[in-house]
C-alpha cells in the first residue's frame, strides 16, 4: 500500500514565513483572531469558556482573542463551542433547591 497523500503540513513550528496560521473572524460580538491548535500540539489541559469543561491534552481546539488585544486575554475553546458562542446564553449558577424559573 502507498502512504496517504492528503496529510496536512502543520507541525509544532511556525511555517517558513515565520508566523502561525491564524484567521480574523468578524461576528456580532466583535472581531476575533482565531488560531487552530492541532491535537498533537495540545500538550496542556485548558478550561473551555463555552461549556466550562476541560480540554484534555491531545484534543484539537482553537485559541481566540479580540483583535484589538495583543493576545493577553487568549481563551482556549472546543471548536464546536467556539462556533456556537453566539447562540448560547450565559450559564446561570443556581443553588441546589432554587426554583428553575
Amino acid at each position: 500500500m502507498s502512504p496517504r497523500k492528503n496529510r496536512r503540513t502543520v507541525s509544532g513550528r511556525p511555517p517558513a514565513g515565520g508566523s502561525w496560521v491564524q484567521e480574523t473572524e468578524d461576528g456580532p460580538d466583535g472581531e476575533w483572531i482565531v488560531r487552530p491548535i492541532a491535537g498533537a500540539n495540545a500538550t496542556k489541559a485548558y478550561r473551555c469558556p463555552g461549556c466550562d469543561q476541560e480540554i484534555a491534552p491531545g484534543v484539537a481546539h482553537v485559541v481566540a482573542w479580540r483583535a484589538g488585544d495583543a493576545g493577553d486575554d487568549r481563551r482556549h475553546w472546543h471548536r464546536p463551542c467556539w462556533q456556537a458562542r453566539t447562540r448560547r446564553s450565559p450559564r446561570v449558577q443556581r443553588s441546589r433547591n432554587a426554583p428553575r424559573y
